[in-house]
């Protein structure tokens, strides 16, 4: 039996929880799509509707009967979900739908200044990197390097540009301070010591 009062409370939480779920599967570390990933798309016993398909520069994919789909910045479980409702709107009964990411588009860290062998350093998909990390991989820093100073540049969703500068040094020597996580499209700086 149920109680009238307990299933009016009980319903609107059943949907916050799925509403909050794409968040939380966003900061659980899951990989989010972005423009120039190319995605299999897999429709089960519906082979006629499979397709790989490019994220394009809006951010959309375009599938069979459905046409274009915003996948930008959503999970792959999101991208099934979706999928999965759209077809079931008008064209299938319960579609069970797989898609994979078969080709990651290449994004870069651009690492500058005094550092061995400045470059753009490819960032991986399914890691994080660290300001030491990125520095290391542009060869280290060079003999004039002040580490003292090193300048983080990033662009925000909103194009909002920030700068901040960094102790590496101090990042090296405290085990205990968090490490400064580096994002896609970040710019490091790393200026040269005053003689």
């Amino acid at each position: 039996m149920t109680f009238p009062i307990l299933r009016t409370i009980l319903l609107p939480l059943a949907a916050l929880a799925l509403s909050a779920a794409p968040l939380l599967a966003a900061k659980g570390g899951d990989y989010l799509l972005v423009p120039g990933d190319i995605i299999h798309v897999q429709v089960f016993q519906e082979a006629d509707l499979d397709r790989e398909v490019r994220v394009s520069h809006d951010g959309e994919i375009t599938m069979p009967l459905i046409g274009r789909v915003v996948v930008f910045r959503h999970t792959l479980q999101e991208l099934e979900q979706e999928l999965s409702a759209l077809y079931a709107h008008d064209y299938l009964v319960n579609p069970q739908i797989n898609a994979t990411v078969i080709k990651f588009q290449v994004r870069t860290v651009n690492v500058l200044g005094s550092v061995n062998a400045p470059q753009a350093v490819e960032y991986p998909p399914d890691n994080t990197l660290t300001l030491i990390d990125v520095i290391s991989r542009a060869g280290g820093f060079s003999r004039m390097a002040d580490r003292r100073r090193v300048r983080l540049t990033r662009t925000d969703a909103n194009g909002q540009v920030t700068n901040r500068v960094i102790n590496a040094d101090q990042l090296l020597a405290d085990n205990h301070s968090a490490p400064c996580t580096i994002q896609p499209d970040d710019v490091v700086f790393v200026p040269e010591r005053a003689l």
